[in-house]
């Protein structure tokens, strides 16, 4: 994408954001990847070193560490149940700029749950990186630009599809519920991004329009979760 309509696409956006592939239509899924073996144990422990001054942040991240180390027992579908819900709990409902004092700002799951605290995109975010960690392949994730129709505003949600002919699920800070896309009238889905790429949805069809990796915010939120040592 040239640079001119990525700027023009950000102030659309406003967060810069992340968003849908091909939910609907089921197109943009890859290979699925292995699912990988990762601990939580190193991570949290650089996050307890950072916030062990506050106990309520050093219970929500042991929270986080307990559903974590139960979710590899789980199916892959109760996993998403789990971390709809649990992440749901844990964190509440608050704008960046009580946050974080900023306009705009991606949190890591870490961040997140230290803060207890966070936007729509924290809550996508925390679970996209839940289920990485629990070994769902990131090729069934994907982080939706969308605007919920009920609050007329713009909105973060996670889609997971299964494969490419199934209906793509929606994992919503809204409800803990988890539904299809079409039992969700609600939600207008507008542009999705994955890891390789930026995507808009205009007419039922989908169109790659940039790189993802062109989004300043997501490789800065890519770069701490890194440091952090979050699988990605």
């Amino acid at each position: 994408m040239q640079k001119p309509v990525l700027r023009r696409l950000g102030a659309v956006l406003s967060w810069q954001f992340v968003v849908i592939a091909a939910l609907s239509a089921g197109v943009l899924l890859g290979t699925t990847e292995a699912r990988a073996s990762w601990s939580p144990d190193p991570a949290l422990r650089k996050a307890e070193k950072r916030y062990n001054r506050s106990t309520s942040a050093r219970e929500r991240l042991a929270a986080w560490h307990d559903l974590l180390q139960g979710g590899h027992r789980l199916t892959e579908r109760e996993q998403l149940e789990a971390v709809n819900h649990g992440i749901n709990r844990l964190v509440r409902f608050e704008d960046d700029s009580a946050v974080w004092q900023r306009r705009d700002y991606w949190a890591t799951p870490l961040e997140t749950l230290a803060r207890g605290a966070g936007d729509c995109e924290d809550f996508a975010l925390a679970k996209y990186f839940s289920l990485l960690q629990l070994g769902v392949p990131r090729d069934r994730l994907r982080l939706v630009y969308a605007k919920a129709l009920d609050l007329n505003q713009a909105h973060m949600v996670l889609v997971w599809q299964g494969a490419p002919d199934t209906e793509p699920l929606v994992l919503d800070n809204l409800t803990d519920g988890i539904l299809p896309v079409s039992q969700r009238p609600d939600l207008v889905l507008r542009y999705a991004f994955d890891t390789r790429a930026l995507y808009a949805l205009e007419d039922g069809e989908v169109r790659r329009i940039g790189d993802s990796a062109e989004l300043p915010a997501w490789r800065r939120l890519l770069a701490r979760a890194e440091q952090e040592g979050l699988a990605r």
